[in-house]
Formats: C-alpha cells, sequence, structure tokens
C-alpha cells in the first residue's frame, strides 16, 4: 500500500506508531521479531511510507509496545482514515481489549470459517455496528463474537491450511476452555508448587518453584503435643532445606491436639490429631502466635486449614473456621505482615454443596481476613484430562462473582481419595504432571495464581514425581524441564481448537521465552488433551523442543505432529 504512505492520514497513524515504537524503548530488529515482519517494514510503517494493509498488524505492533485501549482506538480510526475502508474491509479493531476475551463455540469459528468471507473480524464488526442502536439479543452475540476474534488477532498469525486430526473422531472439549489473550506478564516460577510428604529436610532434585507443607510431620498435634510445649525440629529441617533451594514455602495448618478437643473426632493420623477445631480458640491463638514468630521470615504463606469443606480434615462449623481466619491472620498480620494468608481451601468443586459453603463462608466475612483463596483443583477420575479442572475453575470464579470477592486463586492439592486410584504408567503420568501445570497457565485469565502438586517424596499415589531417596521419575523431570523452558519466560495469551483455528483437541500457549542471548522471541507450547493432530509450526519456526530433551530444526513450511505430550515452538 505504498501509494497510501503519502496521505496525511498515512502520516498521523505513522506518528503514533512511531511514538509508541520509541516509547517501549525496542529495537527495529526486535519489535519486528514480536510482530512478526522485518524491521524494514516496520520501519516504513512508522516513517509514513507504507500502510498495513491489514489493521491486525497494528494490534500487533500497539500491544507489544504496552498500548492501552484509548490508544488502540485510536490507531484504528487513524488506519481506517488512511486505508478508507473502515468497517467493510479487512481485520477487526480493538474493540473488547483488555477485557477477557469470550470463549465461542467450535462450530462459530474454524479455520475453514476463518478463511472465508462469510465469518471474519470486519464482518462481526460491521454488523455490530449496524445493530447498536437496537440493543438487541443479537448485538450482544455479536459484540461477544467480536471480543473473541479480537483475541485470535492477539493470539498470532493464523495457519496457512486447515490442519488435520489423526483418528476418525474428535474428542469432545473440556468445559470452561475459553481462549483470551494479554499484555505479556512474567511467569511466576512458584505457580509451579510440589507439597511435601517428607520431613528430612531432603529437597526435590529437579527444578521446582515453591514448596506447601502438609504430610511432613508438621500438624498442630506433631508440633505442640502437650499443651505450651513445642517441637520445632521437623519444621526447622524442611524450612532449612528450602532456604538452601531458595524456595518459597507454604504452611498448612490442620490436625489439632487431642489435648485441644479431646472428644472430636479423629483424623486418619497416627498421632491421635483431631479433624475438628480447638474447644477453645484461644489455644488456636496461641499455637499461631508461636510458629509465626518462631519460623521468621523463613515461611512465606500461611494457608489456614488444610481442607475446609471435607470432614476427614474439619468438621466444625463455617462459623468457628471463619472465627479462626479472623483471629490467626490478625496474629500474622502482626508478627510477619510480609506473610501472605491463604484462606481454607475448598474441596470436591464438582459438587454444588461445595459452592454453597464457599458462599457461606464469603457471606459469614471470611474472605475479608486473606490474600489468597484456597482451592483444591482435580479431575474427577484421575485419568480424565487435567485440562478438565478448567470446568471447575471456571465454576468458582462465577461462584466468587456472586459473593463479591476477586482474590487470588491457590490450588494446594486434590482429593481425599487420591490414594485409592490406581497408579498411571509412566508416560500418561508423565502427561499428566506437565499438562497440570500448563493448566494452571490456561487458567490464568481465571485469577489463577499458584498449583501445589500432589505430591513430593510421595512413592504411593498415581502419579510419582519423586519418591524420596530415589531418582526423578520421567513425570519429575518432564516438569523440570517445563520449568527449564519458561524460566525468565512471559505469557501472552492461551487457546483452545477452532477458538485460534487449531484442530478441537489441540491446545496452545503463546509466550515470549529468553534465547541463547538472552533476548525474548516468540515460542508457543501445544499439546493435546487426547489423540493427535499434525499442525503447521506457523510462519518464523525455527526450533521444535521436546520434553525427553531432543529438538529439531524447522521451517515456516513443516508441520508437527501434536500428541498429549507438551513441546516448545521457537520462532525467529
Amino acid at each position: 500500500m505504498g501509494d497510501l504512505g503519502r496521505t496525511p492520514e498515512a502520516r498521523a497513524l505513522a506518528a503514533v506508531l512511531a511514538g509508541l515504537k520509541r516509547r517501549s524503548g525496542l529495537s527495529y530488529e526486535e519489535l519486528g521479531r514480536r510482530v512478526f515482519t522485518s524491521s524494514s517494514t516496520l520501519h516504513r510503517y512508522c516513517n509514513g511510507n507504507s500502510v498495513p494493509g491489514d489493521y491486525g498488524v497494528v494490534l500487533r505492533i500497539a500491544k507489544e509496545c504496552g498500548a492501552g485501549p484509548d490508544e488502540l482506538n485510536e490507531l484504528l480510526r487513524y488506519w481506517e482514515s488512511a486505508t478508507g475502508r473502515r468497517d467493510e474491509e479487512h481485520a477487526s479493531g480493538p474493540t473488547g481489549v483488555g477485557a477477557r476475551p469470550v470463549a465461542v463455540t467450535p462450530t462459530a469459528v474454524t479455520p475453514t470459517a476463518l478463511k472465508s468471507t462469510a465469518v471474519t473480524p470486519t464482518a462481526v464488526k460491521s454488523a455490530a455496528v449496524k445493530s447498536a442502536a437496537t440493543g438487541s439479543a443479537p448485538l450482544v452475540r455479536l459484540r461477544l463474537a467480536l471480543a473473541a476474534v479480537t483475541a485470535l488477532v492477539l493470539l498470532g498469525t493464523l495457519v496457512a491450511s486447515a490442519p488435520r486430526n489423526r483418528g476418525a473422531e474428535i474428542p469432545p472439549v473440556p468445559v470452561g476452555a475459553a481462549s483470551w489473550a494479554q499484555a505479556p506478564l512474567p511467569v511466576d516460577p512458584a505457580l509451579f508448587g510440589v507439597t511435601m510428604n517428607s520431613f528430612s529436610g531432603a529437597m526435590p532434585s529437579f527444578r521446582v518453584g515453591a514448596l506447601r507443607l502438609w504430610d511432613s510431620e508438621t500438624r498442630w498435634a506433631q508440633m505442640e503435643p502437650v499443651r505450651g510445649e513445642f517441637d520445632w525440629s521437623v519444621l526447622d529441617r524442611l524450612l532449612d532445606g528450602a532456604e538452601r533451594d531458595g524456595l518459597p514455602t507454604l504452611f498448612t495448618f490442620g490436625g489439632a491436639p487431642a489435648w485441644a478437643a479431646p472428644d472430636a473426632r479423629k483424623a486418619a493420623y497416627p498421632e491421635g490429631a483431631r479433624a475438628a477445631p480447638p474447644d477453645d480458640l484461644a489455644d488456636w491463638d496461641t499455637f499461631v502466635r508461636a510458629l509465626v514468630r518462631h519460623a521468621g521470615d523463613r515461611i512465606d504463606a500461611y494457608e489456614l486449614w488444610v481442607t475446609a469443606n471435607h470432614p476427614h480434615h474439619y468438621n466444625g462449623s463455617v462459623e468457628t473456621l471463619v472465627d479462626m481466619t479472623r483471629r490467626a491472620n490478625r496474629v500474622i498480620q502482626r508478627w510477619d505482615p510480609d506473610a501472605t494468608v491463604v484462606c481454607p481451601p475448598i474441596t470436591d468443586l464438582w459438587k454444588e454443596e461445595a459452592h454453597r459453603y464457599l458462599l457461606r463462608f464469603a457471606e459469614l466475612g471470611g474472605y475479608q481476613h486473606c490474600d489468597a483463596a484456597g482451592v483444591k483443583l482435580f479431575q474427577r477420575k484421575v485419568t480424565d484430562p487435567p485440562e478438565t479442572m478448567l470446568e471447575a475453575v471456571q465454576k468458582v470464579e462465577r461462584t466468587f462473582q456472586q459473593a463479591g470477592y476477586h482474590l487470588p486463586l491457590w490450588s494446594t492439592g486434590t482429593v481425599q481419595t487420591i490414594q485409592l486410584n490406581d497408579p498411571l504408567d509412566a508416560d500418561a503420568a508423565a502427561d499428566h504432571a506437565v499438562r497440570f501445570f500448563l493448566t494452571g497457565l490456561y487458567a490464568r485469565n481465571r485469577n489463577l495464581e499458584r498449583m501445589y502438586f500432589y505430591a513430593w517424596g510421595n512413592g504411593k499415589i498415581p502419579v510419582v514425581i519423586q519418591a524420596e531417596g530415589q531418582r526423578p521419575t520421567k513425570a519429575g523431570i518432564h516438569v523440570g524441564r517445563l520449568q527449564q523452558w519458561l524460566t525468565g519466560s512471559r505469557i501472552r495469551s492461551c487457546g483452545h481448537g477452532g477458538q485460534i483455528a487449531l484442530p478441537e483437541n489441540v491446545w496452545q500457549c503463546e509466550f515470549l521465552v529468553p534465547d541463547e542471548r538472552g533476548t525474548l522471541v516468540p515460542a508457543r507450547i501445544r499439546w493435546t488433551h487426547a489423540g493427535t493432530a499434525d499442525v503447521p509450526v506457523g510462519a518464523g519456526a525455527r526450533t521444535v523442543h521436546r520434553l525427553d530433551g531432543t529438538t529439531r530444526e524447522v521451517g515456516t513450511g513443516d508441520t508437527e505432529l501434536v500428541t498429549e505430550r507438551p513441546v516448545l515452538i521457537r520462532y525467529r
């Protein structure tokens, strides 16, 4: 579009783009690499000698430079004036950018539909403008579709041809798997947490990001076996090990001593711990105070009971648990104000009674005393795809919206009956463990911040990552390599199936990852929740990395067989 490049409208567009580029501090080469265009082309856009023929290019440049919604709207107006296309032609504008994209059904946006003139970003936007005066239900649906299409633009360039599934039947799509995009944000290493089922002080020999203490001989009954007499020896060993490895630690309260609740139900532990609050909450205050003062800043966060709504761990009233939460938070804030306070987690989130419990805890003001909300995310069956957890995350988000709270979510464990399940074979366990954390990253748009895998050190559960005293399993090695891939990275989008022009069983998250020189380059992690699919690697693809440590070089026209074992694709 060189002829347009000399018009006043084109020069106005160029001035805004050049200003954003200067503000970002990025070179033409680096910015061009991030938006999949050459530095010379980008230079022409910024000096007014050329106008992008697709608004999607303008949008990617602006988002990489940190443009806000008002600036995106301004750019759309300039681009429409410079091209004379307005709503009738080409890509969508920034309507909906900055809001959470809404999921579109696979039949509404498919690879074929995206390549046709029947469903395009412009067609959706144009129809929405024409319906604006009516306030009708079709307008609402069109606005939701526009938001989703905007997310597709941000998710990267579409594949050149429709990918192919292997197998006659496409697996069902897990519920709650909405695609989303955002300005790149750092991937917090602490998301990759494990629960310690060990009391020796030994630490994982593969890379992990955070520790949670439970089933680690650190229950209340074990550390205060007699009222007023404390034994910190096991806790100190664990905290010393975490400190050596530089790992943030979450301490989990639970297991009241028999002397504190002699008539209460016994928990399933040999020391006689009780699945109940103490009879006198002054004993609770004393223990919390003694623990926080002893640990100091060696404990980074406190989970105020192991599980709120499971009788094996707590069978007291909601009112008492809220009171315990309030009192513990008051003590922690006095003695360690920098610590994160996590409200007692809710489990069995597939069941409506769990959400009623959450609402009751909220109604009584429990969440006012916490920095994060604890939840237990797991599949209905251990053999279900980890991605099915997204349905539970979606339900939790809706319940919190109903309750009027918007706290970060920390997933701190699994179901009580996990050990009743048969072990998975080594390959299935490895794929499960890696995708457990990827599902956590996928749920970032629903405010999920931490995932603690259950467990490290335990060799008697269906998915073993490392039994204490033994080498890491394939699952542990692969989890460590996933974290190695994402060290220093920034996440910018996640999507699934037809929402991002991929086969229905394919999932993808996009990142900026450091290359050999430390420069951030685009990358994608792809996997399936079942089956396989041949998928083009996309423009600018350079290498495909596998969890077994192998790598192959690829080019723009190549395809990759995507399976249940995630792969990382790096781009130029």
